[in-house]
């Protein structure tokens, strides 16, 4: 039996991670919360991660820093999906240009949604 893939979703706001928790385990994933960039960074388990789903605009390190970390790291990283309230054409150029695999706005449409999850999945 393979492994379920895991989705860590890292945002700031409470109410937009148990929603999309609540989503991404309706998909059959399984999910590792964030309130941060920070927190991400600190978890020791981070290899463990297939896709994640990130706000661009956080408090301490916003989605883009994140990215250019991970960017930084010899270690491979999963595909990224932005989420955004502001959708500027330069931030949206910058996270696409970092690797990004989705930038999307909010509120997010969950079918879009589903549909970048499924198509980071993919082997």
């Amino acid at each position: 039996m393979s492994k379920l893939p895991v989705i860590a979703i890292v945002d700031d706001d409470q109410s937009i991670r148990e929603a999309l928790d609540d989503l991404v385990l309706s998909c059959g994933y399984r999910s590792r919360l964030f309130s941060s960039a920070e927190a991400f960074l600190a978890d020791d388990d981070r290899r463990a991660i297939d896709c994640m789903l990130v706000d661009v605009k956080m408090p301490g390190l916003t989605g883009i820093e994140l990215q250019a970390v991970l960017n930084a790291e010899a270690a491979p990283r999963p595909p990224m999906i932005f989420m955004t309230s502001y959708r500027d054409e330069r931030t949206r150029a910058a996270a696409l240009e970092g690797g990004a695999f989705a930038f999307l706005g909010k509120p997010v449409d969950f079918n879009q949604l589903v549909l970048c999850l499924e198509e980071a999945l993919e082997p």
